[in-house]
């Protein structure tokens, strides 16, 4: 008897909370984001409009945050001249204090700087009651907006997929027209009509 009197508000527990794992709003118009750097400077998000752009949230000790860095390291050096754009953020208490050494480690050709949890979680929408998984990618199109989010515990970070993955979601993206492509296609397609 005691046993289903703690399974019943178990289990409305639960229910209440599935909605709201399913909540995050994808695809959703990317708002700024601003990253500190230990240089006393900000990378902001806005400056790379235009671009494919891969945010990640990461704990600079965490191995599965390091393992993904090393795969967008190899992804930004593959993909930057087409316009591809990575940018990370340690949101541990700490991370101003670890980044000199995660970034003489890794040696990323990106930035990669700071913020606290409740901006990666107000960013990212992450229902705050729940634990972020790590690390967290945000993918964003040329337009600016989310087109995907994935994290640490989704079956986009399988072991022997991930970097595959990674790379598919990238071409994906940078394969959309730019902004204004369409536009000017459409243009020259309207002066050919006359």
């Amino acid at each position: 008897m005691s046993k289903r009197r703690f399974l019943a508000p178990a289990l409305a527990l639960l229910f209440l909370t599935a909605p709201v794992v399913e909540a995050i709003n994808v695809p959703r118009q990317s708002p700024e984001l601003a990253i500190n750097l230990n240089n006393g400077k900000q990378v902001l998000l806005s400056q790379y409009r235009g671009k494919v752009v891969v945010v990640a949230f990461i704990l600079t000790w965490c191995p599965h945050c390091q393992k993904t860095i090393g795969y967008l390291i190899k992804d930004q050096n593959a993909y930057g001249a087409r316009g591809f754009q990575v940018l990370a953020s340690a949101i541990e208490d700490v991370a101003r204090n670890n980044l000199p050494a995660f970034i003489r480690q890794f040696n990323p050709p990106f930035p990669v700087g700071f913020d606290n949890q409740t901006v990666a979680i107000d960013y990212l929408e992450h229902p705050p009651m729940l634990i972020p998984h790590m690390p967290i990618l945000a993918f964003i199109d040329r337009q600016g907006v989310i087109r995907a989010q994935y994290e640490g515990d989704d079956k986009f970070f399988a072991e022997d997929r991930q970097e595959k993955n990674l790379s598919d979601k990238i071409e994906e993206l940078l394969k959309e027209a730019a902004p204004g492509a369409r536009k000017s296609v459409t243009k020259k397609s309207a002066a050919a009509a006359k």
